[in-house]
């Protein structure tokens, strides 16, 4: 047997930053980066669709063990709907059941029905998700013929803009085009959006395009293709940038961090939520919670022992 590869990264590693490519699963894209990368410690903080593009995030190392902690609640996207075409999953991926001639739709019922699916709403997940149903997943379930009905959930949609109007003439039902932008909370399926918007209109509709552009604070800014990675195979940002970037944060003494190296907790000084124990020198030394009395660390980033 050969010898195992030395990892390109340091045990404490950081996080990813991929702008995916359409037609990847996010599982190919963890595949990948494990392979340039030379090391299997790499894990994704929520997946992306393999029609849609953008950022996924990707903890490597010591910083999967933070991935779960990161607030990563808020998403941004481009995106494409086709008004006067129904598919079985919403986008552009699933067969066709339903065409209607879209062009006399105005611009004025566009931006009404937009508007409705605006602000706190109820959402029917798309039937082709990952949602479980039964312990299995929705898509698989629908793959194999059955019926599959999921329940409303409660979404926060932001924005949702109207950038561009095209109307295509096919010789038949002639569609509309929208370039859209939605910004929206966790768990919003912009493809249930599209099918939404067509069902309010009467016409039908669903994704043609998708695009993250945002997930948390982590933008396109950030990312990079897989090629680019293959170019220079190192983190998008280590995980003392990653922390400051991602968390509020305090500043601890050198008594401090050799408590929280040992697990134990500090005092609190009111900071809500999860947030950073960082040294004076930008160095992040744990994620601590205020409960109480006690600043309790949620993850030890450098517990002691572990080399910096």
């Amino acid at each position: 047997m050969g010898e195992k590869p030395t990892p390109l990264v340091n045990a404490l590693g950081g996080l990813l930053v991929i702008d995916k490519d359409g037609g990847m699963t996010s599982h190919d894209v963890v595949s990948r980066c494990r392979k340039l990368l030379r090391t299997r410690k790499i894990g994704h903080a929520g997946t992306l669709d393999p029609m849609a593009t953008g950022v996924l995030v990707l903890g490597v190392e010591r910083a999967t063990k933070m991935l779960g902690l990161l607030s990563l609640t808020t998403k941004a996207y481009a995106a494409t709907i086709r008004l006067g075409q129904s598919t079985v999953t919403d986008d552009a991926e699933g067969e066709v059941v339903a065409t209607t001639p879209a062009g006399h739709i105005t611009d004025a019922e566009i931006a009404s029905g937009t508007a409705e699916l605006t602000g706190d709403i109820d959402q029917v997940p798309a039937t082709v998700s990952a949602i479980k149903v039964d312990g299995r997943r929705a898509y698989a379930r629908a793959r194999a013929g059955e019926d599959v009905q999921l329940a409303a959930r409660p979404v926060t949609v932001s924005r949702f803009d109207i950038l561009e109007r095209r109307d295509i003439d096919t010789g038949a039902a002639p569609f509309v085009d929208l370039d859209v932008v939605v910004e929206c909370s966790s768990g919003t399926y912009i493809r249930a959006l599209a099918r939404d918007l067509g069902e309010k209109l009467g016409v039908g509709g669903h994704l043609t395009a998708l695009r993250r552009t945002r997930v948390g604070p982590f933008t396109l800014e950030y990312a990079r293709t897989l090629d680019q990675l293959a170019d220079n195979p190192a983190l998008n940002l280590d995980i003392d940038s990653a922390v400051r970037l991602a968390f509020p944060h305090r500043t601890i003494t050198a008594a401090e961090e050799q408590s929280l190296r040992d697990g134990r907790w500090l005092d609190p000084i009111g900071i809500t939520g999860v947030h950073a124990a960082l040294t004076p020198d930008n160095r992040a030394i744990a994620l601590l919670e205020e409960k109480g009395k006690r600043s309790s660390p949620a993850f030890v980033i450098r517990p002691r022992g572990l080399l910096d």
